[in-house]
């Protein structure tokens, strides 16, 4: 069995300018430009700053191991474990994208509007959203920060990719979820059975406001439940390691009708406590909606990121 091993935090990167003075040479006046755009950055894992009326969290450079162990209560064949290093620090909402949100960037809601019944609210996570759309207003969000100035111009907003999700949604820990090895409804929005034994408490049995449980060690709310949340990722029936993974133009595993699917993550209020945990992963058509999926967003360097498929 692999070895586990904790989420370690990248040690910050000595400045071009310490190397140059320390070599003797004069900073030079394309450096300053290069400190500005990297200081829209964060330091600390879970750092805070709002953007465009969107809160973010600080998800630094570091090494994980993405999966879960055969040991852990509800492996699934598809979460074997795998080395990653995300070479690049970067933001993550706070919450998964809201219905005023949306409204604002994106406007009218493009197919079934909220209801009572799956949760309404300003502050309540949207959904019958499909990737496509959820793409379509990170770019729009994109535009109207740059605009205003709100977001570096080598910074743009996209969906995570599963790396990236699931070493925001653990932060830093290595048990099955970021509260430890069970999970009950004192921790997230689930209505279905607990997990390893949590805590129990009352289903909501619909989304709940952003915020309404506690946040993970990096300050995160509702990476477990709520909401299922897209990623940038076609879905493959091996999780992809190494470097800075990002399968967003690479098609993976077909469905048994030939069509092939995105990777959405961290369960939902009508789900059981085990499809809640950091490594549950679980394959969706890009094109469809449902009453309990929506997305939370990244900004990352736009140079960093790979071209999107045409």
């Amino acid at each position: 069995m692999r070895k586990s091993l904790s989420p370690v935090v990248a040690a910050p990167l000595v400045s071009r300018r310490s190397v140059l003075r320390a070599a003797g040479i004069a900073a030079l006046s394309p450096l300053t430009s290069m400190a500005r755009r990297q200081s829209f950055g964060g330091v600390a894992a879970g750092e805070q700053r709002e953007v465009a009326g969107v809160a973010l969290c600080w998800c630094p450079a570091g090494r994980f191991t993405m999966g879960s162990p055969a040991s852990e209560i509800g492996h699934r064949a598809d979460e074997a474990q795998v080395d990653v290093t995300l070479t690049r620090g970067f933001w993550i909402g706070k919450f998964e994208v809201t219905q005023s949100q949306w409204r604002k960037i994106a406007g009218p809601f493009p197919d079934k509007p909220p209801a009572p019944e799956w949760g309404i609210g300003d502050d309540f996570p949207v959904y019958w959203v499909n990737f496509t759309e959820a793409e379509g207003f990170c770019t729009a969000l994109t535009r109207t920060a740059r605009e205003s100035g709100a977001l570096a111009a080598d910074w743009e907003f996209r969906l995570p990719t599963e790396a990236q999700w699931e070493y925001a949604s653990r932060a830093g820990t290595v048990t099955a979820t970021s509260f430890g090895g069970a999970l009950g409804r004192t921790h997230a929005n689930f209505a279905g059975a607990l997990y390893n034994g949590g805590p129990d408490g009352p289903a909501a049995r619909r989304a709940t406001r952003a915020g309404s449980y506690p946040p993970n060690p990096w300050g995160i709310c509702d990476m477990h439940g709520n909401v299922f949340e897209w990623c940038r990722d076609w879905y493959h029936s091996r999780l992809p390691g190494g470097v800075d993974p990002d399968l967003h133009a690479t098609r993976g595993t077909a469905n048994r009708d030939g069509t092939y699917s995105r990777v959405r993550r961290g369960g939902a209020w009508n789900d059981d406590g085990v499809f809640c945990r950091s490594a549950l992963r679980l394959r969706y058509e890009p094109e469809r909606r449902s009453d309990h999926i929506g997305f939370r967003i990244v900004a990352v360097q736009a140079q960093h990121l790979s071209p999107s498929p045409v």
